[in-house]
């Protein structure tokens, strides 16, 4: 009898069995990403782990396809208690991991279960009493749940420290501890991070036995598939640029950034004046708020989404073709999980930042950063008073940013 092939070809000598290669497949996925290739057979092998990765590398798919290859071979989670459990920073992107997880575990006989604050908690407690094989949680909601007695970790096989750099900045140290405190000693660690940075190496130790090391990219380097330039402008006439942007290149989906809350709610205020659809999501916003504003942009109802760095972080959406710095941020890594937002997937994305004399030395530290001036545009029209530093200046194009081109091709590789 002749031999069926693999219906997912490129995923087939990592290790994973005929269930998952058929997710992946009706998925439209064949190929696996560099992430994917080292970390797939290095979860299946049993031992400890700490990956970094560049964001939309593939970092998700690289611990959910193995855990969910390991989990179904094991025996289901009792009452009240989870065989695998996955830390991430913020509610975003748990609902990203755990809808992974339903996409490629569907068909399985696995049950699964994200826990997040912000909405409410008794849904939650009565899902984590019947038993989770698979939990996706928030540290601060599962320190709550845990208290009230309803989640029990005696079972526990698998742990998951999803973007561990960003758990460290948002101050979630003392939270990892005592969670930690709570596991089994014999159990596979998984750590992913953007960054093997000393903070990073200091946590592993704590918790990682002798891990493997994987690092698919060089550290802090941006994507090569992202197109990025900078307009000089003045800080007073930022809104107006972005404005004439989006109108006169016709742009119809773009992740902003903002600094600070105030100016996301008031940035997506001005452009509705405008005539443009927006909306802003962070911190403040109630998660109902979020979520929708997520669907709406995901769906294009809506043209522009204005996010802080927290609230965006595991954003997920499939060939985002532009994101914009509306103000630089602080910390220079957190430009280079800004733009790869963009150019994910085989796809080329564009990223650009609204640059005001005021923000010169951030702009400085993060070339130094990633090791590369940035090209300057100025938009007629919007030439600035005053000047930024000097770096590389370009001829403005005929339209003030091109449109990133499909990956022609390629094989779809797969994004998270």
């Amino acid at each position: 009898m002749k031999e069926l092939p693999s219906p997912a070809p490129g995923f087939a000598h990592l290790g994973l069995g005929q269930p998952l290669l058929e997710a992946l497949h009706r998925c439209g996925y064949s190929s696996p990403t560099a992430i994917q290739e080292q970390a797939i057979p290095a979860v299946l092998s049993g031992g400890d782990l700490m990956a970094a990765a560049q964001t939309g590398t593939g970092k998700t798919a690289g611990f959910i396809l193995p855990m969910l290859e390991i989990l179904r071979h094991g025996t289901r989670a009792g009452a009240g208690h989870v065989r695998a459990l996955v830390l991430t920073p913020t509610r975003e992107l748990a609902a990203q991991v755990a809808e992974s997880a339903n996409t490629y575990g569907h068909g399985l006989p696995l049950r699964s279960a994200v826990v997040f604050g912000g909405v409410g908690i008794n849904p939650q407690i009565e899902r984590l009493r019947r038993g989770v094989d698979l939990l996706v949680a928030t540290p601060g909601r599962l320190i709550d749940l845990h208290g009230q007695g309803v989640v029990e970790f005696r079972c526990l096989e698998l742990l998951v420290l999803d973007e561990a750099d960003r758990m460290l900045d948002m101050g979630f140290i003392n939270d990892i501890r005592k969670i930690l405190r709570w596991l089994p000693s014999k159990r596979q660690n998984l750590m992913f991070s953007a960054t093997f940075s000393g903070p990073i190496r200091k946590l592993a130790e704590g918790f990682l036995h002798q891990p493997r090391q994987i690092q698919v990219s060089p550290e802090n380097c941006t994507a090569d598939s992202v197109d990025q330039c900078i307009h000089p402008v003045d800080q007073g006439r930022k809104s107006a640029l972005l404005s004439h942007l989006i109108i006169s290149n016709n742009w119809q989906q773009v992740l902003v950034f903002s600094r600070t809350k105030h100016g996301a709610n008031k940035l997506a205020e001005r452009l509705i004046k405008e005539g443009i659809q927006a909306a802003a999501i962070h911190g403040n916003k109630s998660q109902g708020a979020r979520t929708r504003a997520l669907g709406g942009f995901k769906d294009g109802e809506l043209r522009v989404l204005v996010a802080t760095d927290i609230a965006a972080r595991g954003l997920d959406i499939a060939q985002l073709p532009h994101v914009v710095n509306m103000d630089l941020p602080n910390v220079p890594e957190d430009y280079v999980h800004r733009i790869g937002r963009t150019g994910r997937a085989g796809q080329t994305g564009h990223a650009l930042s609204l640059v005001s004399a005021e923000e010169r030395d951030l702009l400085k530290a993060i070339e130094r950063l990633i090791g590369a001036s940035l090209p300057r545009q100025v938009v007629p029209g919007f030439e600035p008073e005053k000047p930024i530093s000097a770096g590389p200046v370009e001829k403005p194009p005929a339209r003030s940013s091109r449109k990133p081109a499909p990956g022609s091709g390629q094989r779809r590789r797969l994004a998270r």
